[in-house]
Order: C-alpha cells, then sequence, then structure tokens
C-alpha cells in the first residue's frame, strides 16, 4: 500500500500504530524479563541507560543521514521539550517500586487508574470532550479497578502509594507527549531524541552514585555472548517501545494509548493469577479484574470503530503534505 493509499484510511494508521505500540509493549517486557530474571542483571537503572544510549545513537545517526529531520539543539528546546523529561523519571522510578510492592494482578488492576487521569488531563490540557460511549467504557475499567482493590487481601500502602503516583507521571507523560508533538520544529523524532538527551546523563549520574553502575560493570555475564544478545536487544526494544508510544499518541489521543497499553496486559493479569504466588485468589477480586478488562475491550472496539474524526482530517492533510510531490498529484 502506498503512502497516499494508507493516508486516504487514517483508522488504518490508528489502528496499525496502536497494535504496533502493543506488539512492542509485549516484547521488551519478555526480553526485560530475560535480562533482569533469566541472567539476573543487577540493575534496572543501567538497562534503562542503556535503552537512551540506543535511542539517541539511532536518531542522530539517522539525522546525518538525512533519514529523518528534526530540530538541531539550542536553548530553546529545553522549554519546548519541558516537562517531559522530570515525567519520565518519576514514571520509570516509582514504575519500579510498585512493581516490587504489590502482586503482578494487582499491579495491572491499580494501573487502570492510568485511564482515568489521562481522560481527565486531555480535558484540562488538551480541551478535549469525550463521548458519553467512551467515558461509559472507561467508568467500567475504573469500576472493576475499584472493585478488585477492594478485595485486595494483600492490600499494602506503600505500594498502592506508589502505583497512584506512577499512574499520575504516566498519564501526565502521555498527555504532554501528545501536546509536544503539536510542534513541528520537534516532530516526533525530536521529541524522542531530546528527552532521551535530557535524561540520560542525570541518570548515570544517580546510577553511579547509588551503586548499580560499579555492579552493571562487574557482572560476570559480560563474557556470555548469549547475555550480550539479550541485552542490546534489550536496549534496541528500548528504542522501539519508546518510538512505539509516541507513533501511536501522534495518530491516536493519549488516551486510547494509555488503553491499548492496558489491553496489553490482560494476558500478563490472568498470567499472573496462576504464575508467580503472590496472588491471592478471591472471587470478588477476580471479577474485578473480568469488569476492568472487559471495559478495556469495549473501549478498544469503539475507539477503532469511530468514524474519522477531526484530528483524522488534520493527520490525513498532514501526510497529504509530507507525502511525494507524484503521489499527490491527482
Amino acid at each position: 500500500m502506498s503512502l497516499e493509499q494508507t493516508a486516504e484510511h487514517p483508522a488504518l494508521l490508528k489502528l496499525l500504530s496502536a497494535l504496533f505500540y502493543a506488539g512492542s509493549s509485549f516484547l521488551i517486557t519478555v526480553v526485560n524479563k530475560t535480562v533482569l530474571t533469566s541472567f539476573r542483571f543487577p540493575s534496572y537503572l543501567c538497562l534503562g541507560i542503556g535503552q537512551m544510549f540506543t535511542t539517541i545513537i539511532v536518531l542522530y545517526v539517522a539525522k546525518m543521514s538525512r533519514t529523518v529531520q528534526f530540530q538541531d539543539f539550542d536553548r530553546s528546546i529545553l522549554l519546548k521539550i519541558f516537562p517531559l523529561p522530570l515525567l519520565y523519571v518519576g514514571n520509570h522510578v516509582t514504575g519500579l517500586a510498585s512493581t516490587k510492592k504489590l502482586s503482578l494482578p494487582m499491579f495491572t488492576v491499580l494501573r487502570k487508574f492510568t485511564i482515568l487521569m489521562t481522560m481527565i488531563l486531555e480535558a484540562y490540557i488538551l480541551r478535549k470532550t469525550f463521548p458519553k460511549h467512551i467515558v461509559y467504557s472507561v467508568a467500567a475499567i475504573v469500576f472493576g479497578a475499584l472493585v478488585a482493590a477492594s478485595s485486595d487481601l494483600a492490600f499494602e500502602v506503600e505500594g498502592y502509594t506508589f502505583i497512584l503516583l506512577n499512574d499520575a507521571f504516566t498519564a501526565a507523560s502521555g498527555v504532554y507527549t501528545k501536546k509536544k508533538l503539536g510542534d513541528q520544529e520537534l516532530g516526533k523524532y525530536g521529541v524522542l531524541f531530546y528527552n532521551a538527551l535530557i535524561i540520560v546523563f542525570p541518570t548515570l549520574l544517580a546510577c553511579a552514585a547509588t551503586g548499580d553502575l560499579h555492579k552493571a560493570a562487574t557482572f560476570n555475564g559480560w563474557t556470555k555472548v548469549t547475555f550480550v544478545s539479550c541485552f542490546l536487544m534489550s536496549c534496541f526494544m528500548g528504542f522501539v517501545l519508546m518510538y512505539s508510544i509516541v507513533l501511536c499518541s501522534y495518530y491516536n489521543s493519549a488516551l486510547t494509548t494509555t488503553v491499548v497499553g492496558a489491553i496489553k496486559n490482560v494476558a500478563v493479569a490472568y498470567v499472573g493469577i496462576f504464575v508467580g504466588g503472590d496472588y491471592i485468589f478471591s472471587w470478588k477480586n477476580f471479577l474485578g479484574l473480568s469488569i476492568c478488562m472487559s471495559g478495556g475491550l469495549i473501549y478498544s472496539y469503539l475507539a477503532f470503530n469511530n468514524k474519522s474524526s477531526g484530528d483524522d482530517a488534520a493527520r490525513l492533510q498532514e501526510l497529504k503534505v509530507h507525502a511525494p510531490e507524484d503521489l499527490r498529484k491527482h
């Protein structure tokens, strides 16, 4: 399918970008699990730094080869990209902390509050309005999460605090990413590149201060080809994931991107009931999980079966503007 043909089907672009994000998110979960659990790599932070450096290198080489284009660095960049770097760091730290404190299914359920927070922030910051059926499906997701959380037999105040903070950081990051994508000088690639560039050095200093850098440097797996291959794959998938999030946010709303991430966790949540050993079963909790997941599936169906919106028309026009001249002649 040509660029012009694809541009004439904005719904297809929305769906493909969402599937790309869901697939990337699933694959990086598997690869990261292999690196951190199977090989027992000692530092989440160092793995994250590797992913950031990969993003910087790939996009810099692409810019130098004129494969992609984005604004050269100047002092205005910091103002344009703010507050994305701070939100990214907050999201990363609270996400790791909450993962350690909560069972996998409850982590997945409580992450659904990101959807409600994203909807509120989109309405407040992006001035968006939502159809009633979208609001009802989001309400079902949140209601299911409340039912499941109310019967959580492993309630942990610290864990719940971290996960709700993580939800807030994720929602704000998604909404501001969507907002920054409206800056034509930065574009998709500029948002990715400068966000990683600003974050990576403070994270590296924090990693050195906590001793994680030393642990990673002295890790005995560096002599194993299989580990190095998995580590490099994780770094590359980190770039792919960040790109897929930006791409999904570009063609869809921040809310849809958030819901797609939640739907990806459907299988993870149910598998976590039987695997991991830290889930305490109760029928109320299981019912809440099921309501939550059903609401997410309904939202996805509604979002991807709606007729083209004004945003779709604008995106279509932009694709036509950037299409090669021979494709735009009719």
